[in-house]
């Protein structure tokens, strides 16, 4: 359980530290309100992965199946940049899928 713990404090900086490498270069190379979409998105994909884990924590302690609270990040994501016109909804989606990368990057450095 130790090294579970490990590896999800891992995988959640790596996604914080590609998530603000991302937010960064957008910046640079777009504008500001688009940087901007793209740090709700990756907020909301470390929220995503933060409630992924919390729920295969549970999985152990009596729960049989993961839970599906955490679907509904981006639906709320979808939701608020249909609603919000300050929220550019394509670079959201792809700040959101951040966790990704991150995700791909900690297999490979751990191989």
């Amino acid at each position: 359980m130790e090294d579970y713990a490990r590896l999800k404090q891992r995988l959640i900086l790596a996604t914080l530290i590609v998530s603000a490498a991302a937010v960064a270069l957008t910046a640079v190379v777009f504008d500001l309100p688009t940087a901007g979409s793209v740090l709700v998105g990756a907020l909301a994909g470390v929220l995503y992965l933060w409630l992924l884990a919390r729920s295969v924590n549970k999985l152990g302690n009596g729960s049989k199946k993961v839970s599906k609270i955490q679907l509904l990040v981006p639906a709320v994501l979808v939701l608020a940049g249909s609603r919000f016109p300050q929220l550019e909804l394509l670079p959201a989606i792809l700040g959101f899928l951040l966790y990704k990368p991150a995700l791909i990057l900690q297999a490979l450095f751990d191989s």
